[in-house]
């Protein structure tokens, strides 16, 4: 996959949507009763990227201060939805020691995994910063996982609602009717190039999560730190 290509065209696509009224409202981010949990392979970027999304979405807050923005502690990437969060998951039903020792084998062969967040695009019920691995060690590591846990009889749904290619990380939510939606497209258009920053990872981390992967709602089970 051409990862400039498909983050431009989900953003054409995305901002003429938004711009017509076409777009979603997440009604579950509010809901205190949402039950949706799952497993999930996942990545934090560093201080300083944190540090430049914030101005970014300082801009946003500005222009709509309704909608969602995820907090610091909760901007990832996720390398792979294990268990794709659905209602009723609890850690009883699994045996994690078996999920980290798959995980665990699957990076045997991983030395470095680097990403350059650069620019911004959007889909129809969110905005979200792009990222750039440096080479294919991200897809021949989810490529690994998908072998190894297909193998096992563990409870899994890897790639069952898509099959994960990207590295961009979610950073807001439509939560309520855009005050602004051309005034919040300008502000997305004047981040479309803008250099977040690049890091090199250094460690992966399991997690139970809900949907919006808030840190409250997150139990780390495992952080795998690569060589």
């Amino acid at each position: 996959m051409n990862l400039k290509d498909h983050y431009t065209q989900l953003y054409k696509k995305s901002s003429e949507a938004i711009l017509e009224g076409d777009y979603k409202l997440d009604t579950h981010i509010t809901d205190t009763s949402d039950s949706r949990f799952g497993l999930t392979l996942l990545i934090r970027p560093s201080k300083e990227i944190k540090d430049n999304i914030q101005t970014f979405l300082a801009e946003l807050n500005a222009i709509d201060a309704t909608q969602y923005y995820y907090p610091d502690a909760d901007f990832h990437i996720t390398v792979m939805s294990i268990i794709s969060c659905y209602a009723g998951f609890t850690l009883d039903k699994i045996n994690i020691e078996e999920y980290i020792e798959i995980i665990q084998k699957s990076l045997v062969e991983v030395d470095e995994i680097k990403i350059k967040f650069w620019g911004v695009t959007a889909s129809n019920d969110a905005i979200m910063i792009q990222g750039f691995p440096a080479d294919e060690t991200l897809n021949i590591l989810r490529n690994t996982l998908r072998e190894n846990f297909k193998k096992s009889n563990l409870e899994q749904s890897i790639d069952s609602r898509y099959a994960i290619a990207t590295a961009h990380s979610t950073i807001m939510r439509f939560q309520e009717k855009l005050q602004n939606p051309e005034k919040l497209l300008d502000v997305v258009e004047k981040f479309r190039d803008y250099d977040f920053g690049e890091f090199t990872v250094e460690k992966l981390e399991l997690v139970y999560n809900d949907w919006y992967q808030r840190k409250e709602n997150t139990v780390n089970l495992c952080d795998f730190y690569l060589k």
